[in-house]
């Protein structure tokens, strides 16, 4: 797992990526040292190693498997069984996937501490943009993020998205460097009403355009609803920053409050000068028009975000596509760690610490080796995979994760579930 570190501190984070990227092997073996311990006596794991809990009884014993292998045991602890069926820690969310099975969200646990290490994974990536990127760390990033609709299952966990679950968790000191880098309030992004929310994160980003140094939002897709939102609503953006006043029918309290530090007073200037470009035949290169300090636009572009790739250029100008992490509910990954790289180009470092990490060979149509019935899977460590090689990653957690269909890259992930 990561260790601590002061994520207000961009040395201790770059130190700390350093750190968990430098000594894969060792990291690994003491992840699935620590997996196996804690979890050796949940009913999924003691039917394959009975007790045994050392790397070899795994790798012979423990079956490579997707959701469907186990979705049984989901099902029961949706109903109110206890999580140690297949987890040591008590299971506080059940995350909705963005793939899906049968046309049916997966439903993937997760634990206190599993989320806990993913805000810490989320803090790393910023300072090593710093790093590479001159001039962002001057101003605030206009990252726009958006609760869904939440779910209950019958025991009363909580079924959200990642996204959703990262966002109603932040506490208190979370929120706070939240606001240090985040442009719109953290009570405006929580807001459940997503089209509130929307208007009222563009209207900051408008209000302090030359405090952004980075636009973006989690995925390509994500980040193009918010552009044909604004070419849908400018010139009532503009009627509230030319009267300071804000629209009747933002009602939210979060968001009445939220815009209430930043829409002080009547800016017909400002409003004059959006509306001259947003009235423009062309939208080309709008964002670097309305927002000229910009670096970047910061979105996952890789796997099935890339066919937005045209599109994001189009309305970014030049501006560098950033697409810095590969993760989902499943799990989280590792890092673009040369982030001004062209999209076709972004490779992913793992950061080994985040769970133990195999590699199923498949052949070069991509056709998995294990689907031949008289061939044995042939799984290997992250340490030994090789070059040109064809591979879907498989992961093992702390408390269990399923099949990650294509998300940032275009990779299936299959899983020893633990």
């Amino acid at each position: 797992m990561l260790p601590k570190f002061d994520p207000t501190e961009p040395k201790a984070c770059l130190s700390v990526l350093e750190d968990v990227t430098s000594n894969a092997k060792q990291i690994q073996d003491s992840v699935l040292e620590a997996i196996l311990s804690r979890n050796a006596q949940t009913e999924y794991l003691k039917g394959f190693l009975d007790g045994q809990v050392d790397k070899q009884s795994f790798k012979k014993n423990v079956p490579v498997v997707t959701y469907e292998d186990y979705r049984s045991y989901i099902d029961r602890i949706a109903i109110g069984e206890s999580s140690d069926l297949i987890c040591d820690r008590p299971i506080i969310a059940l995350l909705s996937s963005s793939g899906t099975s049968g046309g049916v969200p997966k439903l993937i646990p997760l634990t206190a501490e599993e989320l806990e290490q993913r805000i810490l994974f989320a803090s790393l990536y910023a300072p090593l943009l710093y790093k590479h990127i001159e001039g962002l760390s001057e101003g605030k990033t206009l990252k726009f993020y958006f609760v869904s609709r939440e779910g209950e299952t019958a025991s009363g966990l909580m079924v959200r998205t990642m996204i959703t679950c990262f966002l109603k968790s932040l506490n208190p000191t979370n929120s706070l460097i939240w606001d240090k880098i985040q442009i719109s309030p953290y009570s405006i992004s929580t807001c459940s009403d997503t089209t509130q929310s929307m208007y009222c994160q563009l209207l900051c980003g408008l209000v302090q355009r030359e405090s952004v140094t980075c636009l973006g939002a989690p995925f390509a897709s994500s980040f193009l609803k918010v552009i044909k939102f604004l070419e849908d609503h400018w010139d009532e953006l503009c009627s509230n920053i030319r009267t300071g006043r804000l629209s009747d029918w933002i009602t939210d309290a979060q968001c009445v409050s939220g815009m209430g530090k930043f829409l002080t007073a009547p800016n017909p200037e400002l409003a004059s000068l959006i509306e001259q470009e947003c009235s423009k035949s062309s939208w080309e290169a709008i964002v670097r028009r309305l927002w000229p300090n910009a670096k970047c636009i910061e979105a996952i572009v890789t796997g099935s975000m890339a066919q937005y790739i045209p599109m994001l250029e189009f309305y970014g100008g030049g501006l560098p596509l950033i697409s810095m992490f590969y993760g989902g509910s499943e799990c989280f990954f590792g890092f673009n760690v040369n982030p001004l790289s062209k999209p076709c180009d972004v490779s992913y470092t793992v950061v080994p610490s985040m769970g133990y990490i195999e590699f199923l060979e498949v052949d070069k149509d991509h056709q998995e080796a294990g689907h031949d019935p008289t061939k044995k899977p042939v799984v290997v460590d992250l340490v030994d995979v090789q070059v040109g090689n064809d591979y879907e990653p498989v992961v093992t957690t702390f408390s269990g994760k399923s099949l990650l269909e294509t998300l940032n890259v275009n990779l299936n992930l299959l899983q020893r579930l633990s």
